[in-house]
């Protein structure tokens, strides 16, 4: 999340409006099952498309904080990798007091994020793009092109860039997801150098697709369950 200007100290907090949208989705939503290495502070972005007839699709991505090294948060290696202006503008207070939730949000900064790495899709209408493989690629992109603009020699501003620009991944084959404890088959993204994605369709509809930092993939366990 990213805010601008001053806040009074009772702002709400707008992770409530986005707990009320995840109510919208006609089918649970996924998340990564509860493991040491990784905090799901509630930060999810939904997205939805509607026509004369109501929603069309709706997505809902969870971003989570790793802790490369659980037992010990205070250990250095569980910090993100920071430029120095980052740095400055997270150490310094204002001199107005702010929201709780802020407070904690930029205390989050500091670690690294696992940006809107589980996303769970529904689409009203079966169609090509509503295909596992149409949704992991497209998803794969969306990391990619907004998390390593510079590996990936691109312009800082997303807004520079055309629409044919940028990765275009592929899904590479199959393999299969843990998910409330039971195996379902799935598809993967398996050859990008910075990034593993995998998917699968879900037993009550829908898609869900997890895109993750091929560097950090060894922490965590990738199995999935229904968030609560």
């Amino acid at each position: 999340m990213r805010f601008a200007g001053v806040l009074p100290e009772d702002a709400p907090d707008p992770r409530d409006k986005f707990a009320e949208q995840l109510k919208l989705l006609p089918i649970p939503v996924l998340g990564f099952a509860p493991q040491p290495s990784l905090e799901d502070a509630g930060d999810v972005a939904f997205t939805s498309s509607q026509d004369e007839r109501g929603y069309s699709m709706m997505a809902a991505s969870i971003t989570y904080t790793l802790w490369r090294n659980p037992h010990d948060h205070s250990d250095p290696i569980n910090l993100a990798e920071l430029d120095e202006p980052t740095r400055r503008a997270l150490d310094e207070v204002p001199p107005w007091p702010r929201p709780a939730w802020l407070v904690e949000q930029v205390q989050q900064r500091r670690y690294p994020q696992l940006w809107e790495a589980v996303r769970t899709t529904w689409h009203r209408e079966p169609s090509e793009r509503s295909t596992v493989r149409h949704l992991l690629a497209g998803h794969a992109r969306y990391i990619l092109v907004n998390q390593y603009r510079r590996e990936l020699g691109l312009s800082e501003n997303p807004a520079d860039q055309g629409p044919s620009e940028g990765p275009s991944p592929v899904v590479t084959g199959r393999t299969n997801l843990l998910i409330n404890g039971v195996e379902v088959p799935g598809v993967e993204v398996g050859a990008d150098p910075l990034v593993y994605g995998l998917g699968a369709e879900l037993p009550d509809g829908g898609v869900v697709t997890a895109v993750l930092p091929r560097a950090e993939l060894k922490h965590l366990q990738l199995h999935f369950t229904t968030r609560n």
